[in-house]
């Protein structure tokens, strides 16, 4: 009994040690992803993203820098009177992707939102429909109209509830409601 358990254990630890020595890029393209398998972010680090509730993002929007941005930069330390328009708007954009009036321009997302609400609708009337048509059983006889007139006049000839209920309201000398 005490070998059957040795050789399983042996065997689990064989199998967690190769796979624990694999790479898992090995192990990726095993199940067919090859170079496909994308980046790990690092969330620790600052990240960028355009919120109108954060004026300030944790980092620029660029990091790398081309040869004039980096000059565009060097005369940012200088008096600003010297920079034209168009070089602000340059030094605004390596520091943000959109200003506050873009953020705030509105976003066909609702679009998206409403059809989804409609495709969902249409979906459930569809089922409710086919269960109404292939599930439940059909429309009990007592729910029929001429049903319902029976019954109320076997209420009033047996004289049911003759305080409160139907009968209290019939006049029976008359043979019509109250």
């Amino acid at each position: 009994m005490l070998h059957l358990i040795a050789g399983r254990m042996g065997s689990l630890v064989a199998r967690r040690a190769t796979v624990a020595l694999t790479t898992s890029s090995a192990r990726m393209a095993s199940h067919g992803y090859g170079s496909e398998v994308s980046e790990t972010v690092d969330m620790s680090q600052p990240m960028y993203w355009d919120r109108l509730d954060t004026p300030l993002p944790d980092k620029a929007y660029k990091d790398e820098l081309t040869a004039a941005d980096k000059s565009l930069k060097q005369k940012e330390k200088g008096p600003w009177s010297q920079l034209t328009n168009e070089e602000k708007i340059a030094l605004y954009r390596l520091m943000f992707n959109q200003t506050y009036p873009e953020m705030k321009q509105p976003r066909s997302e609702w679009k998206t939102v409403v059809g989804g609400i409609f495709i969902f609708m249409g979906i459930t009337g569809l089922v409710v429909w086919w269960q109404s048509v292939y599930v439940y059983p059909p429309r009990p006889r007592t729910f029929d109209n001429e049903w319902k007139a029976k019954q109320l006049q076997r209420i009033l000839d047996m004289r049911m509830n003759p305080i409160e209920g139907f009968s209290s309201k019939w006049d029976y000398e008359k043979g019509q409601w109250k």
